[in-house]
């Protein structure tokens, strides 16, 4: 584009900021009343009404003893306690305090039996603040819930969630390191039946407010599932219109047969598991070719109409320098991906008994990605360009107000605590891959109150409109956004994203078809959006999240936090427990054994064939050798083979000791008649020898 079309586009912003003048200064005089849509029994909040959780610091808040959880957790599921003594009592919870020390934000807690626990929560104070500052406040209070909200102290008290999770099976097809579930090694198959499964989607449209959510079906793998194509199909019958599948993309890159049917039963997106660029990177899930099943399975899905998100797992140490790497497979690809998601790690599953070293060492905050995003890619300012995913809830509401009180469903919002999740959008050409942060060319922070204005005007469609266009222009840099970029493009994206005036950019409903899906793919401009969620552990757990946590499970127990199913008082094991579908040993005579890709086995994918643009120095790295070098653990594995073979050193110290001690004080002679002690045969026995007799280690 011209820079005279540039200039012409900065003078209409100019007259947009003369016009926003006016605008708001009528439209703050009285004000209309928040109209109760039909999704919900409560009347949409204005920006002042909206309750936020303490924030700041130093503050205190209610956390967890990371000792005693799972003392009393395994309790419930011996069956020496009553699993309903998590919904009458606080167990294991103790005060925590939220400081900053030596320019880092961290939580100290103590359990007057275990002692002091502290992790970092934050490298950066600056980066913490602003994330806190700009948070909008908590959505409507959840309500017609009280039989699938009903957790005790880890009870979901606000809003509706944006993604409701549902594990079809425990079973999994790899086995590997971190893992929420610990799948494959519990010792028995937890899998929802068919029944089960429509009662949890009927049970999730009851609660209000009734709002659009991605569903989200997970595991272990969910295709391994016999109802994962039904249980697509019938969450678009409810009437949700995002269906994704958390997924290692194995059965994916083995079967095109299988991607059309997933995306004719209607899954829009597929959550994939994807840890850096080239085999090295994903060497740590013990799989042989693992970043070429996930560039295989890219290339399916995408053939067959279904969205790819890639989501890592970042441990500080393994592939955090992969963060960079990651975006930039992501630009050079513009036509197929959208959307990243990066999460830094939670001890939580295989990692929950994770030593105070090896936790220190791959621990990794939200803090430590925008830094590594800037560092490693050049893009992105900490505070101008980062802000809570809950920053985009505003523009929820407004889409809300604009949709009027008849719409069967609310706006999908995000309304998490601030130090939940955290975006940043970038703004990239599909024809020159030419990628600017948004918020480098948008003032976010300005339109966003300029948003709330006029959601607390309440005006009606029309206006809310007319308002929302001059704040979108007011607060736009045309000198500073993509070469090609025009007003234009902005006004229809944000169109697009919300749906506000009815314009038909391709279908989203159950209805859709594969023109649909290309029609919207035609967009030259990509807004990518690269998210970070950072689940809690029992290290930095805080209540104020769980009560506002957007990504609840549905389990035969009713919906549960996220962090309070698979971390916290540690739901997951208990329910699983309760209904387990089967011992491991029956369920295998029953129905044979699943393969898993293990041990670094290969998954066999026939002619695999991609057309995706990649960086070959990336793909032919090593692995990060970080720990080698140091000398510690890097998994949950590694750390009981290195307990296993330091209590047969201490105990072959101790036959020593114990020998010198019956020789020289008690003056016992040495055996005679060739008779040698066991602990002499520990002692001398070869190092070679000592390895191979220790494995395998209990559970692997």
């Amino acid at each position: 584009m011209s820079k005279a079309v540039k200039y012409a586009e900065r003078a209409v912003t100019i007259a947009a900021k003369g016009a926003w003048a006016v605008f708001e200064k009528l439209n703050s005089i009285n004000p209309n009343p928040s109209f109760t849509p039909k999704w919900s029994d409560k009347p949409l909040l204005k920006s002042y009404q909206k309750e936020k959780p303490p924030l700041g610091w130093p503050r205190t808040t209610d956390s967890l003893c990371p000792k005693c959880v799972p003392e009393i957790r395994q309790q419930i599921i011996d069956g020496k306690l009553p699993h309903e003594i998590l919904l009458n009592e606080k167990v294991g919870e103790i005060k925590a305090q939220i400081i900053e020390r030596d320019g880092q934000i961290l939580m100290v807690k103590d359990c007057p039996k275990h002692g002091h626990f502290e992790d970092v929560m934050a490298i950066d104070t600056a980066f913490f603040k602003h994330l806190e500052e700009v948070f909008p406040g908590r959505d409507i209070r959840a309500h017609n819930d009280e039989g699938l909200h009903n957790h005790g102290t880890s009870t979901v008290t606000h809003g509706r969630g944006s993604v409701l999770t549902i594990d079809l099976t425990n079973r999994c097809n790899m086995m590997c390191d971190p893992c929420f579930m610990d799948a494959n090694q519990v010792g028995f198959v937890h899998e929802l039946t068919w029944d089960e499964i429509k009662t949890m989607l009927d049970n999730a449209v009851s609660i209000k407010p009734r709002r659009q959510m991605s569903v989200q079906f997970s595991g272990g793998e969910p295709t391994l599932s016999p109802y994962f194509l039904d249980a697509i199909a019938y969450s678009r019958k409810v009437g949700y219109t995002s269906v994704q599948a958390a997924t290692n993309g194995i059965e994916f890159a083995k079967s095109k047969e299988l991607c059309r049917a997933a995306a004719e039963a209607g899954l829009r997106y597929a959550y994939l598991q994807f840890d850096g660029i080239g085999n090295a990177a994903n060497s740590h899930r013990k799989v042989g070719n693992l970043f070429d099943v996930k560039l295989q399975a890219i290339h399916n899905l995408h053939e067959a109409g279904v969205d790819i998100v890639p989501v890592t797992t970042i441990i500080n140490g393994i592939n955090n320098e992969q963060v960079g790497r990651i975006i930039e497979f992501a630009l050079d690809n513009p036509k197929k991906i959208n959307f990243l998601s990066f999460q830094p790690v939670s001890f939580t599953g295989r990692d929950e008994a994770v030593t105070d070293e090896r936790r220190q060492a791959q621990r990794y905050t939200l803090s430590h990605m925008a830094h590594d995003v800037k560092n490693q890619t050049g893009l992105g300012e900490p505070t101008r360009d980062w802000f809570p995913i809950s920053f985009m809830s505003t523009f929820s509401d407004w889409a809300d107000l604009v949709h009027g009180p008849n719409r069967d469903w609310g706006q999908l919002s995000c309304g998490c605590h601030p130090n939940c999740g955290i975006g940043m959008a970038l703004m990239i050409d599909k024809e020159t891959k030419e990628a600017v942060p948004v918020t480098a060319f948008l003032n976010a922070d300005r339109l966003a109150k300029d948003v709330a204005k006029i959601n607390d005007a309440a005006r009606g469609k029309f206006l809310s409109i007319a308002g929302v266009t001059l704040a979108l222009l007011r607060n736009y840099d045309p000198t500073k956004s993509p070469t090609h970029f025009k007003i234009l493009d902005l006004l229809q994206k944000f169109d697009k994203c919300f749906g506000a005036t009815g314009r038909n950019y391709g279908k989203v409903t159950a209805d859709r078809t594969m023109e649909d899906i290309e029609k919207r793919r035609k967009d030259r401009w990509n807004f990518l959006f690269i998210a970070g969620m950072w689940f809690q552990d029992l290290f930095n757990y805080d209540f104020r999240r769980t009560e506002q946590c957007i990504i609840p499970y549905a389990t035969q127990e009713g919906e549960i936090s996220f962090c309070a199913y698979n971390t916290g008082v540690g739901w997951r094991n208990i329910i699983e427990k309760m209904h387990m579908t089967s011992t491991l040993t029956k369920w295998y005579e029953e129905h044979g054994r699943h393969e898993i890709f293990a041990g670094g086995k290969k998954v066999g994918m026939g002619d695999a064939q991609n057309d995706l643009l990649l960086n070959q120095e990336h793909v032919d790295s090593a692995a990060n050798d970080t720990f080698d070098k140091l000398g510690i653990a890097k998994n949950s594995r590694e750390e009981k083979l290195k307990a296993r073979d330091a209590k047969l050193k201490q105990d072959a110290e101790n036959a020593r000791m114990a020998k010198l001690y019956r020789e020289e004080i008690l003056g016992e002679k040495p055996p005679q008649d060739g008779f040698i002690p066991l602990g002499n045969l520990i002692q001398s026995a070869p190092k070679a020898a000592q390895e191979e007799s220790a494995e395998p280690v209990m559970g692997d």
